[in-house]
C-alpha cells in the first residue's frame, strides 16, 4: 500500500521510516493532546510521516484491577480531536468484532493486537470498514505465519494492511526480536517495529508487566537498520505515573533526540 492513500499523513515524499506514536491509552483529552502536540512539533522538524496512536480500551489487562480506560466513546472522541486539532491521522486497537465499525468512525487506522491475530472474523471486521488495518505480530507466531494474516485481509478487497512486528516470547517472562523476519514480513506488506513493546516483560509475579525502557534507543536504531517501514513508539511526558504500559514507555522528553539519530540512520540505510 502506498502511504499517501492514509488521510492527513505529512511528508510521505520524504522517503523517510513512518511513525506510530504516543501513550499506550487514552487516559485524557489534555494528556492527549499535549503528547499529540509535542509529536507533531518533532516529526514536522524532521520530516517523518506521523500518526496519532492511543488505545481507546485496554482489554488485555494482567489483574483485573488494571486500568483499561475511561470511557470507550468518549477516549474515541478525544482521538478524533487530536486528529482534527492537529490535522494528523490516528490509530486504536480493537478487541471484539463489533469494535471494529464503531471505532472506524473515529480513527483512521484499526490496530489488530498481537494476541487477537489469528481471530479471523476479527480481522475481516476490521478489514471490512475499508480503513487501514495494522496487524501486530503474535508472540507465538512465526514471521512466515504472517502471510495468512494479510491474506485474511486482503481477501476482502482491502489492500491498506501492514504487518507490526513486537516480539516472540523468549521463555515465560521475556521477549526477543528475531531481525531475520523483517524481510520475510516485509515480502507481505510493509512492516513495523514495535519498539517499545518488543522489551516489555510479561507474566510478571505482581500482575504488571515489566520492560526494559533503556534499550529503546538501541532496539529502535536496530529496526532502521534492518530496514523497516515504519516504528511503533509508546511515549509519555510522565511514564512512571502512566496507567498504563509505563515500564516500557519513552519519556517524551527523550524522543527527538532518538528520532533525529534514526533519520540520520535511515538516510544512510537508504543509500545502500
Amino acid at each position: 500500500m502506498k502511504l499517501n492513500s492514509i488521510p492527513k499523513l505529512k511528508h510521505t515524499d520524504t522517503n523517510n521510516f513512518f511513525l506510530l506514536a504516543g501513550p499506550c491509552a487514552i487516559e485524557g483529552e489534555e494528556m492527549a493532546l499535549r503528547i499529540a502536540e509535542k509529536i507533531v512539533s518533532i516529526t514536522d522538524k524532521l520530516q517523518i510521516p506521523y500518526v496519532f496512536k492511543g488505545s481507546f480500551k485496554k482489554a488485555n489487562r494482567s489483574r483485573i484491577d488494571s486500568f483499561t480506560g475511561i470511557g470507550d466513546e468518549k477516549a474515541l472522541k478525544i482521538l478524533r480531536k487530536v486528529s482534527e486539532t492537529f490535522d494528523v491521522p490516528t490509530v486504536t486497537d480493537i478487541h471484539v468484532n463489533e469494535d471494529a465499525a464503531m471505532a472506524a468512525e473515529y480513527v483512521d487506522v484499526l490496530q489488530i493486537p498481537a494476541f487477537l491475530v489469528r481471530q479471523t472474523d476479527l480481522v475481516v471486521a476490521a478489514a471490512e470498514t475499508g480503513k487501514v488495518v495494522n496487524l501486530k505480530k503474535g508472540q507465538f507466531m512465526s514471521p512466515e505465519a504472517m502471510k495468512h494474516a494479510v491474506t485474511k485481509v486482503t481477501d476482502t478487497g482491502n489492500e491498506k494492511v501492514w504487518i507490526t512486528d513486537r516480539g516472540t516470547m523468549f521463555g515465560y517472562q521475556d521477549l526477543i526480536v528475531d531481525f531475520r523476519g523483517i524481510p520475510t514480513m516485509r515480502s507481505y506488506a510493509p512492516t513495523v517495529l514495535d519498539v517499545t513493546h518488543s522489551l516489555q516483560q510479561p507474566n510478571q509475579n505482581s500482575g504488571v508487566t515489566g520492560g526494559r525502557p533503556e534499550l529503546i534507543g538501541t532496539m529502535a536504531k536496530a529496526g532502521i537498520a534492518a530496514g523497516v517501514d515504519g516504528l511503533f513508539i509508546e511515549t509519555h511526558f510522565d511514564p512512571a505515573n502512566a496507567k498504563s504500559d509505563g515500564a516500557n514507555m519513552l519519556d517524551l522528553s527523550l524522543l527527538e533526540g532518538l528520532l533525529t539519530k534514526l533519520v540520520a540512520i535511515r538516510k544512510v540505510v537508504a543509500e545502500d
